[in-house]
């Protein structure tokens, strides 16, 4: 049989062990000149198998030596007396993943069973019949010379391939430079891609570039295309995969596929390196307009501009927040003092936000924020948005007066879009927007309002509240008296014992008192909602009306605990 030296297109060729070798196909290793005379006689489906090593036959247990990708030259001499294990051997060294098996006939055997030929072609496995005249050392120099030359020569091209890509980066190069030298390099279609799948850059026809996104999910490699991830710093950022639909990708590819990820994981970190900077810097001065401390309308007006903000016009100011989280707030007001008290320590800011919170309470925050600037940029490209320790704040854009119009429409797609994007984290946050200011200066209060607004809205209607602050009734007015301590002790002075949650019978006193006012006294339709007797109810009047006053005969006392109830129900706002 005429020996192949082609083994077919060039293809990507993995080692047993589904890592990547260096090394000749059977068939390139059969068209070395001591083998010019050798005939493959089973197992053409396996040529595109690698030879990274040789190895001898001398002892009977060989199977205890033999490693995946070698080429296994014997005599038979081990097996001269027992020529029936020649029927399993193949079946063995296929499974210990070897390339071939090489055979000199004619000394110590005569023919090769038909077994064993039969079972190397059912398996793709080459058995390969070597020329009498040829040594052994013969073959094993030259064919492990080919294979180091050919690592050779792929080592130097990995690294001129290195060289020139950390060149595109020292030059100021980023991910779509990066992906065209490597595009260009292995003629092929290439592509970054991030965490989501979404394309960063590519090089190559657009159909082409849009099928690769899906590619990025599958498997490693494949004959028509690579995917290598992009990873720095233990984090995952995403996959650079190369696509060749006529399946010209070598086995050298890989390896500068994954140079390319190397230095695409470089540009990577130092784009969020220098975004992380930029954030911060504008969301400490976001902090200082919201504050009042940012300087005289001209200044902030001029300094947004540099960062594409417009400020100079009417806005309304947008307050996201986390659901499911502890109280209180990470405002201007209170990162200044924390600032003022604390900077420097460790080299930290406490105004970032609290040291001790987990990795996935900062993840989801961040990819609030994120889902927030996107759907805010879709509407107002010249809007201000900065992801504070635990909110997000938008200034966007308000043509009009009406707020409670514009919280519906603008407004409304904004926090529809945000949520559509961040609801595959199975979370939700609530949202407070303010009134319409019209100057720089007026926007302190107005993020104070849209502060108000998210947290009272998510007392009165739960989680994913939407609130506009002139929406909140009598709760506006309450959240408008500045002085907390005033309000307490009018609730102390109201409710008395039942402004306390310490005993439970008086909180479920304060909840019978809640209803019979929220229903105007109608003693039925409370003891219903409550599940009481009648009797039971009117027992509870008389027994709060001893505790509070005759409430059911003076408005004005009811009006009084009705407002007490509300401040209560605000604590921790």
């Amino acid at each position: 049989m005429p020996v192949p030296v082609d083994p077919g297109p060039p293809a990507l060729r993995l080692a047993s062990t589904g890592t990547l070798t260096y090394g000749l196909p059977v068939g390139e290793v059969l068209g070395v000149s001591t083998l010019k005379g050798a005939r493959l006689i089973a197992g053409r489906s396996g040529l595109g198998r690698i030879v990274q090593r040789l190895n001898v036959m001398e002892v009977p247990d060989i199977l205890a030596w033999v490693k995946p990708n070698e080429l296994l030259l014997t005599t038979g001499y081990p097996l001269r007396n027992t020529p029936q294990s020649l029927d399993n051997l193949v079946a063995d060294l296929d499974e210990r993943g070897l390339a071939a098996l090489g055979v000199k006939l004619g000394r110590y055997l005569d023919s090769l069973p038909a077994e064993m030929i039969e079972q190397a072609d059912r398996r793709g496995f080459p058995l390969i019949l070597l020329p009498d005249d040829v040594g052994f050392d013969d073959i094993l120099n030259q064919v492990l010379t080919d294979i180091l030359n050919r690592q050779a020569a792929v080592l130097a091209r990995t690294e001129e391939v290195h060289r020139a890509l950390l060149q595109i980066v020292l030059c100021g190069g980023g991910l779509q430079e990066v992906v065209d030298e490597v595009a260009g390099l292995l003629e092929v279609a290439v592509v970054a891609l991030d965490g989501e799948q979404r394309v960063l850059a590519g090089s190559g026809p657009e159909e082409q570039i849009q099928a690769m996104r899906a590619l990025g999910r599958g498997p490693s490699h494949d004959g028509d295309h690579l995917v290598v991830p992009v990873v720095a710093g233990g984090f995952d950022h995403g996959r650079i995969v190369a696509y060749s639909p006529s399946g010209t990708l070598r086995e050298a590819d890989q390896t500068i596929l994954e140079r390319a990820a190397t230095v695409a994981a470089l540009v990577v970190t130092k784009q969020q390196a220098v975004a992380a900077v930029e954030s911060k810097y504008r969301a400490d001065f976001l902090r200082d307009i919201l504050s009042g401390r940012a300087g005289d309308d001209d200044r902030v007006v001029a300094h947004c501009a540099g960062f594409g903000w417009d400020l100079d016009r009417p806005v309304m100011v947008l307050v996201a927040e986390l659901d499911g989280r502890p109280r209180g707030s990470d405002g201007p007001r209170e990162a200044d003092r924390a600032r003022d008290g604390a900077r420097g320590e460790q080299g930290r800011d406490p105004m970032r936000g609290e040291a001790g919170r987990g990795a996935e309470e900062r993840s989801a925050q961040e990819r609030l924020a994120a889902a927030w600037t996107t759907a805010v940029r879709r509407y107002d490209r010249g809007a201000a948005v900065a992801s504070f320790a635990h909110e997000v704040v938008a200034v966007v854009g308000a043509d009009g007066d009406d707020g409670a119009a514009l919280s519906g429409g603008p407004v409304q797609s904004i926090v529809k879009e945000a949520a559509a994007v961040f609801s595959e984290h199975r979370r939700t946050f609530s949202t407070g927007i303010s009134r319409t200011v019209r100057s720089p200066a007026a926007l302190p209060e107005a993020y104070e309002q849209a502060v108000k607004a998210v947290r009272v809205g998510r007392q009165l209607h739960g989680a994913g509240a939407r609130a506009h602050f002139d929406q909140l009734g009598v709760y506006r007015l309450l959240s408008l008296v500045s002085d907390a301590a005033e309000l307490h002790a009018f609730v102390r002075e109201t409710l008395g014992e039942l402004a306390s949650d310490d005993e439970p019978e008086l909180v479920d006193l304060r909840r019978t008192l809640q209803v019979l006012l929220e229903t105007n006294l109608n003693v039925a339709e409370t003891a219903r909602r409550l599940h009481f007797h009648y009797n039971t109810l009117r027992y509870r009047i008389g027994k709060l009306e001893r505790m509070l006053g005759p409430f059911t005969e003076d408005a004005h006392l009811r009006l009084n605990l009705t407002l007490a109830l509300h401040v209560l129900r605000m604590r921790g706002i």
